[in-house]
């Protein structure tokens, strides 16, 4: 679908706008923010414009759905990995549950016909739950740093003792029906619980077998007054 010039003229006007705002308004409020704000959305443009083509691409060729399925698990995974590298092979336990997680989940939705399938929303659904699958196995990982480092004497003891213990209105925009909407929505939310409870179990099972604490972190600098 063309963009009519017009609409697009109006669009950047009124991007240039807020983002003017926001700069004048950190300036006011001394925030020290720089061209932070400015930096942010021309790299949104970018990034979003590419994936847009890309994702145009998918759909007009739905062979391809399967590959970026893989690309946005990976990405996932490379990000999970990132905060859990303190523990023994985080990563590889961060990226299992993903997969098992995600993988699962949405083979699920649609084959018990809770969203009716196609190329778009197979896009969709995978990228809504993958990213909330990701979500969950950080906020798993950092949780479970922190409660190793602040039991770390409890868990020494158990091992000397040799014992291991947001999509309605999207789909609106897009054309969707409000009962198809409202639909997704749902099966999103049952899809990302299950997905993301999946893959906090694996990932919490697997780091749990290792029998080595997380790498201490560096308590971050307090800047005098």
């Amino acid at each position: 679908m063309e963009i009519p010039l017009e609409q697009l003229a109006r669009y950047l006007l009124g991007l240039a706008l807020l983002v003017a705002t926001t700069q004048v308004l950190t300036r006011i409020f001394s925030l020290r923010l720089g061209a932070l704000p400015v930096t942010a959305i021309l790299r949104a443009v970018v990034q979003l414009g590419l994936i847009a083509l890309v994702l145009r691409g998918i759909i007009s060729f739905s062979w391809a759905a399967p590959l970026f399925f893989v690309l946005m698990l990976s990405t996932a995974a490379y990000t999970s990995g990132r905060h859990t590298r303190p523990l023994h092979r985080g990563p590889a336990a961060a990226t299992a549950g993903l997969a098992l997680g995600a993988v699962l989940t949405v083979t699920a939705i649609f084959v018990l016909g809770l969203v009716p399938f196609s190329t778009q929303n197979f896009i969709a659904m995978s990228g809504i739950i993958i990213g909330g699958t990701m979500t969950a196995v950080t906020f798993t990982a950092r949780n479970f740093i922190s409660q190793c480092e602040y039991r770390v004497g409890e868990i020494e003891g158990w091992w000397a003792l040799g014992t291991l213990p947001g999509t309605f209105v999207g789909a609106l925009m897009g054309g969707a029906p409000p009962l198809l909407a409202a639909q997704m929505q749902i099966a999103v939310l049952a899809g990302q619980t299950l997905s993301g409870l999946i893959a906090s179990l694996v990932f919490t099972a697997w780091i749990s077998r290792a029998r080595q604490l997380p790498a201490r972190r560096t308590p971050p600098r307090v800047n005098p007054l």
